[in-house]
């Protein structure tokens, strides 16, 4: 069994984006995932799968 992502995880993945960050925070979770770039606010819609695939690390959000 994967990884259990949930709304406000921090990803890192292999490929960073254009603006050199690598860290991603998850906005919605299903078939899709709505990424938000933590470098520079951009947000993105990815498949699961590559998310799964490209994932480096997770960071689980803290419970407060």
């Amino acid at each position: 069994m994967g990884l259990i992502y949930d709304v406000g995880d921090i990803v890192t993945l292999k490929k960073g984006h254009p603006c050199g960050s690598k860290e991603w925070e998850i906005l919605r979770v299903g078939a899709d995932f709505r990424l938000k770039c933590m470098g520079c606010g951009h947000m993105i819609m990815v498949p699961r799968k590559m998310v799964e695939k490209n994932t480096r690390n997770l960071k689980k959000k803290t419970q407060e």
